[in-house]
Formats: C-alpha cells, sequence, structure tokens
C-alpha cells in the first residue's frame, strides 16, 4: 500500500459531478457491451501510424480469474449508507452492467483499544470482533475459547458488502486479510504500528493467538454469510517502513523471520477448523521486497503457502515473482494497486491518471501473468479540499465525512471506465496471450474463438491497428469524449484506451 498517509490525503474544494447511472448512461453501457455504433472518432492533426499487434496464441498460458477490489476503508464507510446509494455502488463494481468484478478481499480489522482518541482517517478503522469484558486491564485477557468475548455484530458495514456481492456474482472468489493485529496482541499497543518503522509489532509468542483470531473469524463469516473464502492473508506488506505508531491507518512491520512463524501458525489454525481456505502471502508491496521475503522463507514456509500475492507499487523484478510462482506451482495474484499519475491533482475527467493507471495494468499483466489483478479501494475519499490539489486514487470519489443518511455525491471518474476496458472484456476463464507490442495485453476466451486486445496509445498520434491474420471484429474505446463506448473502424485517437474483441473470421 505505499504510506497512504502520504499517498491519497490531500485534501480540496470538490468539483459538481455529472448524475450516476441516468437512463442514459445505462444505454450507453448496454452499447459498450453489445455492437451499436457511434461515429467514427476524430483524428488528430498528427499523422497517424499503424501498430501490428502480434499475439503468440500458441503460448497462452495463465487462467485469468478476474478482477476485484479490497473492500476495507470505502466498504466500512458506504456499507451504512441508505439502501438507494450502497445498492448503486455494488451496482457500478459488481453489476453485470457494471465493471462486472467477481473478486473481493474482506480486511478483518485489528481494531483498536475502545477507549483510544480516534486517529485513522475516515473509513480507517475497521472494528475487530473481539469484546473486551468490563474490567478487564492490561494486554492478556482475551480468550478465544470464551463465547463472551467474540463480538460478531461488529464490522456490520463491510459485511453488508459481503451479502451484496454474493446477490451479484454466482460464484465470487473471496480473500480474508489482515493490516494489524488487535491493538492488545501489539507491542506499541497501537494498530498503526510499532514505534520504529523497522520493529516488528506483534508481541513475541502471539502467533498463535492471532492466528486463531483470524481463522475464527473466517469460519463465522462463512457461517452467517453463505460464503466460501479460498484464501487467508495475515500480514500485509510486511517487510517495509510504512508502518509506525503515529499513522492513520492499521498496519504492521514484520520481519521475514516472523512473517514465517506466522504463515506456519495460519495455516495450523486453518486446519484445526476444517477450513477450506489456504494460507496466501506475502502480500509484499512490490516485487523486489516479495523476492527478498521469500528467498529467506524456509522450504516449510514456503510449502505452508497456498497462494502468492504481491502488490505493484513497484515494476522492478516482476518477472521474478512470476518465475517463484511458476517453480512453485502455486497460483499468483497482483492483489493490490492504484496507480493515478503522480502529483496530478484531482480531476474526476482528466485522462492523465486514467492513462498511467492503463499502462500500469497491461505492465502488470504482461510481467507478472497472475491469475487475477485486484484493485485497492475502488471507492475513494474526496482529496481535494481546503485548498490542496488532492489526487486521483480509486475509480469513484465521494465524501467519506458525509452522515451515512446523506445525501452522497458520487463521482464516476474516467478511470473507472478505464477499467472497464479491461475488466469487461477480459473476463474469468480467458487465459492470457503475450503480444509484442508494449502497450497491449491479450486474452483467449477458453474456447480459442474469442481474442481480447487492450491497447493503452499515452501518446499524441493516432493509431491504426492491424490485428492478426484471420481475426477482425469491434472496438471500444475510453478518451475524453467516449466512455468505454463502441466506435467504426480500428484507429485509436491520442490519449486513449482501446479494446479490441475479435472473432476468428467474423
Amino acid at each position: 500500500m505505499s504510506d497512504r498517509l502520504e499517498r491519497d490525503q490531500l485534501m480540496t474544494n470538490t468539483p459538481t459531478a455529472a448524475p450516476l447511472l441516468s437512463p442514459t448512461r445505462r444505454g450507453m453501457i448496454a452499447a459498450a457491451v453489445g455492437a451499436v455504433l457511434v461515429p467514427t472518432v476524430s483524428r488528430s492533426a498528427e499523422p497517424a501510424i499503424t501498430v501490428a499487434l502480434r499475439p503468440d496464441l500458441s503460448r497462452a498460458s495463465t487462467v485469468f480469474e478476474g478482477w476485484g477490489t479490497a473492500l476495507a476503508w470505502f466498504a466500512n464507510v458506504t456499507g451504512g449508507w441508505p439502501a438507494a446509494d450502497r445498492e448503486r455502488l455494488a451496482d457500478l463494481l459488481y453489476g453485470q452492467n457494471g465493471l462486472g468484478w467477481t473478486i473481493a478481499r474482506y480486511n478483518i480489522g485489528g481494531g483498536d483499544r475502545p477507549d483510544a482518541k480516534p486517529y485513522l482517517r475516515p473509513g480507517a478503522a475497521v472494528p475487530g470482533f473481539w469484546r473486551q469484558p468490563e474490567g478487564a486491564a492490561g494486554a492478556d485477557w482475551w480468550d478465544p475459547d470464551d463465547p463472551a468475548m467474540w463480538d460478531w455484530s461488529a464490522d456490520a458495514n463491510q459485511r453488508w458488502w459481503l451479502d451484496a456481492i454474493k446477490a451479484r456474482v454466482r460464484a465470487p472468489i473471496l480473500e480474508a486479510f489482515s493490516n494489524s493485529p488487535p491493538w492488545f496482541m501489539t507491542v506499541s499497543g497501537k494498530v498503526s504500528g510499532a514505534e520504529r518503522r523497522t520493529d516488528d509489532n506483534l508481541r513475541p509468542g502471539q502467533e498463535d493467538l492471532f492466528a486463531t483470531y483470524l481463522a475464527r473469524v473466517v469460519e463465522e463469516l462463512q457461517r452467517r454469510h453463505g460464503v466460501a473464502f479460498r484464501t487467508l492473508s495475515p500480514v500485509n506488506e510486511p517487510n517495509t517502513d510504512y508502518w509506525h505508531a503515529a499513522n492513520t491507518q492499521e498496519g504492521a512491520h514484520w520481519s521475514p523471520q516472523r512473517q514465517g512463524a506466522m504463515i506456519l501458525a495460519t495455516d495450523a489454525a486453518l486446519r484445526a477448523r476444517g477450513l477450506a481456505a489456504v494460507v496466501s502471502a506475502p502480500d509484499e508491496t512490490n516485487s523486489h521486497l516479495f523476492l527478498a521475503d521469500w528467498d529467506a522463507y524456509p522450504r516449510e514456509v514456503r510449502a505452508a503457502i497456498g497462494q502468492l500475492n504481491v502488490h505493484s507499487y513497484g515494476t522492478v523484478n516482476q518477472t521474478g515473482v512470476r518465475d517463484v510462482a511458476r517453480a512453485s506451482g502455486v497460483r499468483l495474484w497482483m492483489s493490490e494497486n492504484d496507480t493515478p499519475l503522480d502529483k496530478d491533482p484531482e480531476d474526476f475527467e482528466g485522462m492523465a491518471s486514467p492513462l498511467a493507471f492503463a499502462e500500469h495494468v497491461v505492465l502488470d499483466l504482461k510481467r507478472l501473468e497472475p491469475a487475477a489483478w485486484v484493485f485497492w479501494q475502488a471507492v475513494e475519499n474526496l482529496s481535494a479540499r481546503d485548498g490542496g490539489k488532492g489526487s486521483n486514487w480509486g475509480l469513484i470519489k465521494t465524501d467519506f465525512s458525509t452522515s451515512p443518511e446523506g445525501p452522497h455525491t458520487i463521482h464516476v471518474t474516467r478511470r473507472y471506465w478505464v477499467m472497464a476496458q479491461f475488466s469487461r472484456f477480459i473476463r474469468p476463464g480467458y487465459r492470457l496471450v503475450p503480444v509484442d507490442d508494449l502497450d497491449t495485453v491479450g486474452a483467449l476466451s477458453p474456447d480459442g474463438k474469442a481474442l481480447v486486445l487492450v491497447h493503452v496509445n499515452g501518446g499524441l498520434s493516432p493509431r491504426r491497428l492491424a490485428p492478426p491474420a484471420g481475426w477482425s471484429g469491434r472496438m471500444i474505446i475510453t478518451d475524453a469524449q467516449h466512455r468505454a463506448e463502441p466506435v467504426t473502424g480500428l484507429v485509436v485517437p491520442p490519449r486513449a484506451v482501446a479494446t479490441l474483441i475479435l472473432k476468428r473470421g467474423a
């Protein structure tokens, strides 16, 4: 997550948003999926160039499982909104006429001490499921075998999203993840981290207790909501200097040795409860640190990991992580990212951050070859306040400080429509295929009859795309004038993202 305190908390005034999902917009969404044609996009004054797209279908590899988001902060806020508002958001992300996502990462909150003065940013105080008995003092009072010490009414807002996703997705893939242990298991007594950035914050010897907490929460959420968690990630961006007591979000540093102990404890806790979920790890912030963690794990720790997770807040050594997954025979996820253009002011309609985001997705898919690509926070707090320029984190922007009753203004940004260029067309079950153009990623349908190519044109010249011989079809565009809309021809305008949906001999 790279310290989100520094990444996305500049605040300023908010522009007015256009209405969300009006009948016209719903028609536009339907048109993007169908074969409706709109007038050809305008040409730039710069000369057009031709880009030959040559996918190697003989090397179709990773079976792609889908797209999704971590719930965490935005779910902790929006799950308590009026039904019309929160249902609208759920449709935008997981509905068939929205992004069509199929994956969600549920954040098991650590939970701060009940008497702590609030210090976490809006939405970040995700409740824990423990209950502290009246009169309990110190840090050693919690007994997971005592039913009175569990609070299953906690985290109602994020849990609403589990039900909303279940109602929209036939077989959602769910992962539970933790940012911090509960406060009473930490050294600092705070869920934001240790006093020093590079100190481990889980108290020595607490691995089994923390693992029991996580596994028991997974078990109970499954039972109460009728869902299945496939994986449980016990540490997050562990070997970094992001997490410290003065931070405003949950986080904890873990040395590779402590990571290993926690991975083994979590695996044992899942097995002890007879759960089908497996451990995912290490959810490192970038590939470089992932490889450092992996190199330090002994054989038994590696064997206990059922899914490899890496974030892509840095792109150095990504193919090394791909190789680890291949050599281990373990599924790999790109489990967290959100990459707006650095220092790009908050702008719902501008293309600078959407283009940067699209290029990042393309390169992640080409270099990591992951089975899934998961967004950090699909819905983000408005960040342009008090004269600051803000930033473009998130696909949808809203005001987290508004009372739950509303009214709530929801801003669907141009980045949302760029995401649609990928997630509506590269569907679960498609296989990633290498394409020799650096700006293009490809995927082949399970039956081999449909080929999807997503191309990013960040330049000033139009690009005439030449699909492989024997394939033809249609193109969808997002740029300053189009929101995931079909266009005639195969000329991609400057500063645009295009998706080609091709059929053999069509």
